[in-house]
């Protein structure tokens, strides 16, 4: 640890995840989506352990959700979106694929939050768009934000960088995060890594730091 300007500045990502720096954000841990993560009882399990260390060391865990507006309330870029995921031609052919009360859309039983752990609701990519995420953490003065869910291709990149230009220090708990296409995912990885804005990190490890 470097001790400049009245600053500490971690030197490695174990100490970036001190508990006390650190919050871990549960993305996405939905039925509808996790029914798609390869090795799902493996990214679960590594999820599930992490968790159970944050809670043990006063590490606020935070969850965020994907829902859908009814698709009367869509806008352009919503419905464009959805044409797109849901391989439509036509816009009035749209559903809304994640109604907050729907089965799909619930978080999987085994990765449930414990009392009192917020679960924000958002309509986009990034869990920091239109959710309470980053006053949160702020507030509570968190450096290090831990990333797990899914999908790390879609939805969990684009908060590492979001993450990163809003001056935290995003891991990304590599083996915590559902895949669905495992090229897609490398090309994530790839890129997160280019930009020397966002680190990486097995459980284990992130674990080890955290007890520490």
């Amino acid at each position: 640890m470097q001790r400049v300007f009245g600053l500490d500045v971690p030197e490695t990502v174990s100490e970036m995840c001190a508990a006390d720096r650190a919050a871990v954000v549960v993305y996405d841990p939905q039925e509808g989506i996790f029914a798609h993560v390869r090795d799902r009882p493996g990214v679960e399990d590594n999820i599930r352990h992490l968790l159970e260390v944050a809670r043990a060391t006063s590490v606020p865990v935070v969850y965020v959700r994907h829902v859908s507006v009814p698709v009367t309330h869509m806008g352009v870029a919503a419905l464009r979106t959805a044409m797109a995921w849901q391989r439509v031609d036509r816009a009035d052919e749209v559903a809304s694929a994640f109604p907050p009360g729907a089965p799909h859309v619930q978080i999987v039983e085994a990765l449930r939050p414990q009392a009192g752990e917020p679960v924000f609701d958002k309509l986009g990519m990034s869990a920091f768009v239109g959710t309470p995420l980053e006053m949160v953490l702020r507030d509570r003065g968190i450096t290090t934000v831990l990333l797990v869910g899914a999908v790390l291709e879609i939805g969990i990149e684009p908060t590492a960088r979001h993450a990163a230009d809003l001056g935290f220090l995003p891991v990304v708990v590599e083996d915590a995060c559902g895949v669905v296409d495992t090229t897609a995912a490398e090309r994530s990885l790839a890129s997160l890594d280019y930009s020397l804005l966002s680190y990486r990190s097995p459980t284990a490890d992130v674990v080890r730091a955290l007890q520490s």
